[in-house]
């Protein structure tokens, strides 16, 4: 399935994305079509490994826009390869708009999806809006200090102060004027980068798509410090999603189960890592195949009985 490219304006910067069609109009109601908006995790970009979710969701029913953050893959923006909570989650109600101004579309049935660093986003971006259908949340990092106790089981102490280290040199060169310090995306063990775990470097690569880029600026761990949409999933009234990889070594699976309940969200359970979900793993295929059975239960047409069974119910 081939999208088409789409482009739209997030703070006055254009951003790139990817407008995947409904394959047939089996959601749809008198007003349209619902749509998706997708973005990936940390430092990803919309060609690395999502387009299988997408063309699955397209071919559900689901008009789906895939896109970039500001300064990362093919959209515009500077700093490039600067991670800012903030600025994605605006990025998401950009897109949001976008979705909802799309040919055919229904603005009104909104869904929003998001993996790791991005399930969190999709939190926030809800919060406070009526236009929001659906949530899903894969695999999703939602607090930043229960990742940065997680992290505490799997990396050295001598690890984890050096990425603070750096995260701070970072953030005073930009202070300065002088542009963040970067880091590797991914590293090997013992490396410097912020994923090193045993396989991440592997893992990551094998879904790195060509606007992808290895590099991140380091005052990333100070900013997922800052990370708390579990107190945004408390405020949301539409159906949700929660996908939690048991054995996530990455986002703790604690903290979205946590976010899950205070969501009062329908959970998933998947035995395995972070990067489990992704295509070509064990357990993609569950993965998307249960968000497209939440989506289509809770987006169906809900049809209005006929006068004639009105009156036979009413007597019986």
């Amino acid at each position: 399935m081939s999208p088409d490219s789409l482009t739209f304006q997030s703070q006055g910067v254009q951003c790139a994305a990817w407008h995947y069609r409904a394959t047939h109009d089996g959601l749809a109601t008198d007003a349209g079509r619902p749509a998706l908006v997708m973005a990936h995790g940390l430092a990803g970009t919309k060609d690395s490994g999502l387009a299988p979710f997408a063309e699955a969701f397209a071919e559900a029913g689901l008009d789906v826009v895939l896109f970039d953050y500001r300064g990362f893959g093919a959209s515009e923006g500077t700093p490039r390869q600067t991670v800012s909570l903030a600025s994605q989650v605006d990025d998401y109600r950009a897109a949001l708009t976008a979705a909802g101004k799309l040919p055919d579309v229904d603005a009104s049935r909104l869904v929003l999806w998001g993996v790791s660093l991005a399930g969190g986003h999709v939190l926030s971006a809800a919060a406070g809006r009526h236009d929001i259908a659906a949530v899903v949340a894969l695999i999703p990092m939602v607090d930043g200090i229960a990742a940065g106790v997680h992290a505490t089981k799997t990396h050295k102490k001598r690890e984890l102060l050096r990425a603070t280290g750096l995260g701070v040199a970072s953030k005073i060169s930009t202070a300065r004027g002088r542009g963040g310090r970067m880091i590797p995306v991914v590293a090997r063990p013992g490396e410097v980068g912020t994923f090193t775990l045993p396989g991440a470097l592997e893992e990551y690569l094998s879904i790195a798509g060509p606007t992808w880029v290895n590099e991140i600026a380091a005052d990333v761990s100070l900013e997922l410090g800052t990370r708390a949409p579990a107190k945004a999933a408390a405020t949301l009234t539409c159906p949700v999603l929660v996908q939690i990889a048991d054995f996530d070594r990455s986002a703790p699976p604690h903290a979205a189960a946590k976010a899950a309940f205070t969501a009062r969200a329908e959970v998933r359970h998947y035995p395995g890592d972070h990067f489990d979900v992704f295509p070509g793993k064990p357990f993609h295929e569950p993965a998307v195949k249960h968000a497209v059975s939440f989506l289509v239960r809770h987006l169906s047409p809900v049809l209005e009985p006929s006068p004639l069974v009105e009156s036979e119910a009413a007597h019986g």
